[in-house]
């Protein structure tokens, strides 16, 4: 083989192992749930912490880098050690496309739905938590998905963006350029409820380290951003938000959760 062959063939898998990132935008300002939600009162929570504004994914050889990037800049205020700390995200993958085929139930402490059609296959999530720690109470909390949940050996936070990988073959293989993909931004909580997944609850009314606007029971998405319509950011894609995050709750916390959809990289 010549040498000139040679170079182009690796090349030509460079290019494969290092395939241009997959972006999904959303607008700001849309930092409360389904359009109602208040952070809590402490000042750690500072405005625009839990305002998503971009997932970029990439293929890098064996491993797949998740990169999420909020509208405030990061901060560690309880010393966490990774560059963040109240944050909490959640990378839903349908890796599949094929309705049925997967879960509905969003995992504990979420307080939402996937629809039939839009049904996960696996979940990312970036904590500042340790690794131990999440996969600890996943484990424990989650037992029936825990398979299908993936924790990064190390999440970092560095400026605006949270970033952790993943092996490709754990998410299944495949191309994720073929996958959807929805984002729940949540808030790290190191004390959280029986059975929460280390998230914060909303309450009808905030508190020190309680969201509000919500509803005291669990029928309500615990949940201050997600990704929607097409994922370009548009305006239009608040409404796109509030209208997919709509649930019902009664006196007593009952009622229909909300039911959410992926977004195609295609």
């Amino acid at each position: 083989m010549s040498k000139t062959i040679s170079s182009f063939l690796v090349l030509c898998l460079m290019g494969f192992a290092w395939a241009g990132p997959i972006t999904f935008k959303d607008p700001t300002g849309d930092d409360n749930g389904p359009g109602n939600y208040v952070y809590p009162t402490d000042a750690v929570y500072k405005a625009g912490s839990f305002d998503l504004t971009e997932l970029e994914v990439k293929h890098k050889g064996k491993n797949v880098e998740f990169s999420v990037s909020m509208a405030a800049k990061l901060d560690d205020p309880w010393g966490m050690g990774v560059g963040f700390a109240v944050q909490m995200v959640f990378i839903y993958i349908d890796t599949d496309g094929k309705a049925g085929s997967g879960h509905t139930d969003g995992l504990p402490g979420n307080n939402l739905k996937f629809s039939e059609e839009h049904a996960w296959d696996k979940v990312v999530i970036l904590s500042p938590q340790s690794k131990s720690r999440v996969t600890s109470e996943a484990k424990e909390k989650a037992a029936d998905v825990y398979g299908d949940i993936l924790v990064p050996g190390r999440t970092n936070g560095k400026g605006k963006t949270i970033s952790g990988k993943v092996k490709l073959a754990d998410l299944g293989g495949g191309e994720p350029e073929s996958w959807r993909y929805q984002v729940v931004v949540q808030s790290n909580e190191g004390f959280p409820a029986k059975s929460d997944l280390l998230t914060r609850k909303v309450n009808e009314y905030e508190g020190q380290h309680r969201f509000g606007g919500g509803n005291d029971g669990d029928c309500d998405p615990h949940v201050m951003d997600i990704l929607a319509g097409s994922g370009k950011g548009d305006d239009s894609e608040k409404q796109a938000q509030y209208d997919m995050l709509k649930h019902t709750c009664d006196e007593e916390g009952n009622g229909k959760q909300a039911v959410l959809t992926m977004i195609s990289a295609k």
